[in-house]
């Protein structure tokens, strides 16, 4: 009897490994992640309605069931974009982008293992610089305002090896007083 108990045992013991590996591995589209990111941003400043480039970082967290992924995130981005009227050797008036600051949530829908479709929405609060220059007077004034608004977008993001992954986007950013921003953009980011 006691060589049949020693017996059991020692074949449940060599199942737990066999069992551990029949579990399956972690989503790779689940956790916290942080990303890098850059592109184009666009918005008519002025006589410039060419837009600038646009760079920042962004964390977020995403939780999935199924084929469904769902994230809240934030980012933290700047423009070079700017743009002026009148002479610099006069008067000149000029504005520029300056740092956005986004909250929000995601959802997509994977269409293969390593690629997520997703949509996007949340709050955005935009900061704009006006400066005005006068050579003749010997004047340089500076101020700024802070714009709130809506941001939406939609994008495809691409596994890359385990942790890492590349997103692409397309944005639209509306703000109170009837401004508007919009953006193509890369990320290149890791999830832990």
């Amino acid at each position: 009897m006691r060589i049949h108990c020693i017996a059991l045992l020692f074949a449940g013991a060599l199942a737990t490994p066999a069992f551990a590996q029949d579990a399956p591995p972690p989503s790779p589209h689940s956790g916290f992640r942080v990303e890098a990111l850059a592109g184009w941003d666009h918005t008519e400043i002025l006589d410039d309605d060419e837009g600038g480039i646009l760079y920042g970082v962004g964390v977020g967290y995403d939780f999935q069931s199924g084929r469904a992924v769902f994230s809240i995130e934030a980012e933290a981005n700047d423009s070079t974009n700017n743009g002026c009227i009148g002479d610099i050797a006069s008067d000149r008036f000029c504005i520029t982008s300056g740092r956005d600051l986004y909250i929000g949530a995601r959802a997509g829908i994977l269409v293969g293992r390593d690629v997520l479709l997703f949509g996007k929405a949340g709050y955005s609060n935009a900061r704009y610089v006006f400066e005005f220059d006068s050579v003749a007077q010997g004047i340089h004034d500076r101020d700024g305002v802070n714009l709130d608004g809506i941001r939406v977008g939609a994008g495809a993001q691409f596994g890359v090896g385990r942790n890492a992954y590349l997103r692409t986007e397309a944005r639209y950013s509306n703000y109170e007083d009837g401004g508007d921003r919009g953006a193509i953009l890369g990320a290149f980011g890791f999830r832990f």
